[in-house]
């Protein structure tokens, strides 16, 4: 299926292994505090633990990696954690992006970038245009990113752009606005830390998208981790509103082309 096709209109392909995974890197500051560090300590380590899933995603034939760095109401933190995060964003555009590139990761920032410095933006920039063409993987991060805004920024676009598709406006028509527009919907979301909840994260996007909740902070996730989420998607029953009869008669159908 094409990558912008959403999964509420067509039966998309599934395999074992997720094309897309999303993840909340949820419990740094918790991390750092139960060893008596301070909040920030969780953040660089957090930090560090993204390139060995970069590593683990792209051995394991993932091809998108989405990831919650900033969300839009994480602005309510304390100005010092805030800007330390700032720090954190701008080292990995200056120091890991390179690294990225030679490995054949692209990579992209979805999120409003009003708020970022004019530095800030061009490092992004700079970052986009370097890796555009890199097929390997691509690695997502989501910062000044909320679900809602996702969806209402991809309507006024439609609407300044096609005035004429507002009054009969379906999925279709705003798909192709929406951050991750040519991207498959995720099929495995993975939130570290406990919490159970999407914190308006990709709304629109994980309307049929496995979740994997896990009380691992997102400092001492690893492989192993990522391989507990998969294995666990690969026992879920992925029927995008079918029954299960359904799904076995299609996979009996499937059998018997195959043995023709």
């Amino acid at each position: 299926m094409p990558e912008t096709e959403s999964s509420t209109r067509v039966i998309p392909a599934t395999g074992l292994m997720p094309r897309h995974v999303a993840i909340i890197m949820d419990g740094n500051g918790r991390w750092a505090q139960k060893r008596l560090l301070p909040r920030v300590a969780g953040h660089r380590r957090g930090a560090e633990v993204v390139r060995r899933v970069l590593v683990a995603c792209r051995e394991r034939g993932i091809r998108h990696l989405t990831l919650f760095a900033f969300s839009s109401e994480n602005w309510r933190r304390p100005p010092a954690e805030v800007s330390l995060l700032m720090k954190l964003f701008r080292g990995m555009l200056e120091g890991e992006v390179a690294r990225m590139h030679e490995a054949g990761i692209r990579f992209r920032v979805i999120g409003d970038l009003s708020r970022f410095d004019e530095g800030m933006v061009q490092l992004i920039h700079n970052a986009e245009q370097l890796t555009a063409a890199n097929t390997v993987l691509t690695l997502s991060i989501a910062a000044n990113y909320g679900g809602r805004w996702d969806i209402l920024q991809a309507v006024r676009r439609l609407a300044q752009e096609r005035p004429d598709r507002i009054a009969t406006l379906d999925e279709t028509d705003l798909a192709p606005y929406l951050a991750l527009a040519d991207a498959p919907e995720p099929d495995l979301f993975i939130r570290t830390g406990g919490e159970q909840r999407v914190s308006n994260f990709l709304l629109w996007q994980l309307a049929y998208t496995e979740y994997f909740f896990t009380d691992v902070l997102w400092p001492e996730f690893d492989a192993r981790t990522l391989d507990l989420a998969i294995a666990s998607y690969q026992q879920r029953e992925r029927r995008f509103g079918r029954t299960s009869e359904q799904l076995r008669a299609g996979e009996a159908t499937r059998r018997d082309a195959a043995g023709q």
